[in-house]
Formats: structure tokens, sequence, C-alpha cells
């Protein structure tokens, strides 16, 4: 009886050493250079920012699924003779990204998005902006260290920002984040 309770002991113990490795936790930021696409309106990019936790769960050596739960502001201006409007999107964004890794370092990530309207700030009284908003991601990651990496991705919105325009978002992400 010890034996088997000494045996499953280890085998649990070896089983979490195990899960550990697989499924990585950690923190991630940076910069969103937003702007709007598939408008007439000639709209000029907002320099925002994005924050949150991330995950990667270690399928096979060389490939990964990464969701994410960020804070991302994104946007644009517009610029007419007399003055600027900036209108500021706050979204919970959840990327879930497929990582393939073209070697030890570096990375492919592709996947979508669902974000969440959070907030709305803005010189222009526009309340017809929409709730849900769904993206398509791409980019590349490179791992500086185990546990340190940046990341670049482009964001391309597939549903209108808003209810009376033909208006997506489109954002360029610079991030750099931290593996526990």
């Amino acid at each position: 009886m010890k034996k088997t309770l000494l045996a499953a002991i280890v085998l649990f113990a070896m089983s979490a050493s195990v899960q550990a490795q697989l499924v990585k936790f950690g923190i991630k930021g940076g910069l969103n250079y937003a702007n709007y696409s598939g408008s007439e309106m000639q709209f000029d990019a907002l320099t925002s920012y994005h924050a949150g936790l991330v995950a990667e769960i270690k399928l096979v050596d060389s490939f990964s699924i990464q969701p994410e739960l960020l804070y991302s502001t994104q946007g644009a201006t517009y610029k007419n003779v007399v003055e600027e409007f900036r209108n500021e999107l706050g979204y919970l964004a959840i990327p879930v990204m497929a990582k393939i890794y073209l070697n030890k370092s570096v990375s492919l990530e592709l996947g979508p998005q669902a974000s969440f309207l959070l907030s709305e700030r803005n010189n222009f009284d526009v309340r017809d902006a929409n709730t849900f908003d769904f993206a398509a991601n791409a980019g590349l990651g490179l791992k500086i260290t185990k546990s340190f990496f940046v990341a670049g991705r482009y964001s391309l919105g597939l549903t209108d920002v808003s209810t009376s325009a033909e208006t997506k978002n489109s954002v360029v992400q610079v991030s750099a984040g931290f593996l526990f």
C-alpha cells in the first residue's frame, strides 16, 4: 500500500511539473498605431496603448495557443480647417492566437480577436459606436530569453466601428511581455 501511495505521489508530482512547462502565464503591453479603414473620409492615425494578461499553452514543440486578455485603446483623428476631432475607443480585447514557431525564437502568430467596448472618449458627439468588434490578427513574435518576448501584430477589423458609418478598426501593435 505504501509503495502504491508513493508511486501515485511521484506520478502526480511529475504530472504537475510537466503541466507547469506546458502552460505559462504572463503580462504584456505596448503601443497601438490605430486608424479607421473602409471610409471615404480621410482619418489620421491615433497613437495609443494596450496592456494585459497572456498565456501560452504549448501543444507540441513548434505550436502553441496564446489566449490574451487586453485593454486596448483604438480609434482615429480627423482634421478639418478649423480643428482636430479625436475619437478614442477603449476595448476589452480577447485575441486567441495560434503560434507557429519557425525556430526556437521566432514565431508566426495568427488568430481571431473579439473586443467589447468599455469606454468612448471623443470631442464630438458620436453615440452610435458598436459595442462589439471582431478582428483578424497576424504578426510575428521574438523570444529574447525564455521569459521575455517582443511582438508585432496587425489587427484588421471585420465589423463596423459605428452603426452610421462603414469604418473598421485597423491597428498595428508593438508589444513587449514577460512569461512566468
